[in-house]
């Protein structure tokens, strides 16, 4: 296949209707979220979905142009694509405009620019880069640990502006490296501190009188974890082959080891490092408060408005909730909110299958390509997709804590629309060049 054989023949084009359908969809779901009947038109750009408009032709243009680059242009710049993203993280705590307690935006007039939302492009395209190159084995402690530097860069900016909630979408690269090889173990790790997270928080105002003395709950769940690593030590001991004792041995003391340190050390980070505002989100969601100064009232009138529309929806401009501004952040954080009471099930499930669709068609354009690069890149693609779509919609629903996530392609913002737009369109451009491709 020649390079110079036609774009539009080779395109994704099922990716392309998906994207634009998500769009649309999007556009018309601000304008019913933030309708002014003294501003009736879509395309009045004094309004939020006017600028969405606005917004949805820019990213148009991108796509198209970005169609027009070299796919070994794209490979090539990867690095200097993350040092400007990391560079722009570094100039947003100084020069940033501060919103709802972050400097996290850089600010022109009535419109903003998030650099966080380019970061994911640069950290994707960065470890792509790094992950292709000859000889690098995810096996290796070497390869692991600059990987890690990669994503961690620049969400530890990101966490200086603070933004928890972008901080947490950088866990979806570990989903990247698992696929490139990565062990298993360290998903089960990550899936045990979040379990630890959780018990240790709901036992941290808890106590247990033992004859007469009253030990703290995460003091109880520190001893259990080590009597039942002093069972499975010994279980190890005895029935575990002798030439796996010594290594099976050192995984479960370290395991236990960093289990203790990790719940010791839990208290100190959830007061010194999350907002208070976030702490309260959090003791609400897990049901250690009783909603003190109106916290989760947010989520409250979320789920009220979803439930509301029932199984087929109040009807398009008709969702009583999200039109007289019950919901605050409709348009943005809390848009599915407008889906679920204006479509109801039928309409929210049709949304869902669309973003599903969308992220197996990303998958299956990585697993068909010869190219190392395009293949990591493209499941970065689809696993930052799936963690934003986890977030949103689970905070809007009541099961993750508020942390202002964006539902892609629908919530208003042009900093995430062009973020997600620019990460798949240079996927769709790599993928028209898969059979020339060899690396």
């Amino acid at each position: 296949m020649a390079r110079g054989q036609s774009i539009v023949k080779n395109i994704d084009w099922i990716s392309i209707l998906l994207f634009s359908t998500l769009a649309i969809m999007g556009w018309f779901n601000i304008y019913s979220a933030s309708y002014n009947l003294e501003h009736p038109s879509m395309f009045d750009t004094s309004q939020e979905y006017g600028k969405q408009f606005i917004w949805i032709a820019t990213s148009a243009v991108l796509g198209l142009v970005i169609l027009l680059f070299d796919g070994d242009f794209i490979k090539r710049s990867a690095p200097i694509v993350f040092g400007v993203t990391t560079l722009l993280l570094v100039l947003v705590l100084i020069f940033g405009k501060e919103v709802n307690g972050a400097k996290a935006w850089f600010g022109f007039g009535s419109f903003g620019i998030q650099p966080s939302e380019f970061a994911k492009l640069g950290t994707a395209l960065m470890l792509s880069f790094y992950l292709s190159q000859v000889n690098i084995k995810i096996e290796e402690t070497s390869t692991k640990v600059k990987a890690a530097a990669i994503i961690a860069i620049p969400a530890l900016l990101i966490l200086l502006q603070p933004d928890t909630g972008t901080v947490l979408v950088f866990t979806a690269f570990i989903l990247v490296l698992y696929r490139e090889g990565l062990s298993g173990n360290v998903l089960l790790l990550g899936l045990l501190a979040m379990v630890l997270s959780v018990l240790s928080l709901l036992l941290k105002a808890t106590s247990i009188d033992f004859f007469g003395t009253e030990i703290g709950g995460q003091f109880v769940l520190m001893f259990v974890i080590a009597v039942i690593s002093i069972l499975i030590f010994f279980f190890i001991r005895k029935f575990i082959l002798p030439r796996h004792r010594k290594r099976n041995h050192l995984l479960l003391v370290g395991t236990a080891l960093g289990s203790l340190l990790f719940i010791g050390t839990l208290d100190q980070v959830f007061e010194n490092v999350l907002e208070p505002h976030q702490k309260i989100r959090i003791n609400i969601l897990l049901g250690l408060e009783e909603d003190p100064q109106g916290a989760g009232y947010n989520v409250k009138q979320s789920k009220t408005a979803i439930g509301s529309g029932g199984f087929s929806g109040k009807g398009y401009l008709d969702g009583t909730l999200t039109k007289y501004k019950y919901v605050p952040m409709q348009s943005t954080d809390f848009i599915f909110c407008t889906i679920g009471e204006e479509w109801g099930f039928i309409g929210s499930s049709v949304v869902i299958l669309i973003f599903l669709a969308l992220m197996l068609r990303i998958v299956f354009i990585s697993e068909r390509q010869r190219s190392k690069f395009t293949r990591i890149y493209g499941y970065s693609v689809a696993c930052i997709l799936f963690l934003h779509l986890l977030i949103n919609i689970g905070m809007t629903i009541g099961l993750a804590p508020v942390i202002g996530i964006p539902l892609p392609f629908f919530s208003y913002g042009g900093s995430s629309l062009w973020g997600f737009t620019i990460l798949l369109f240079i996927l769709l451009k790599l993928d028209t060049e898969r059979l020339i491709v060899l690396r």
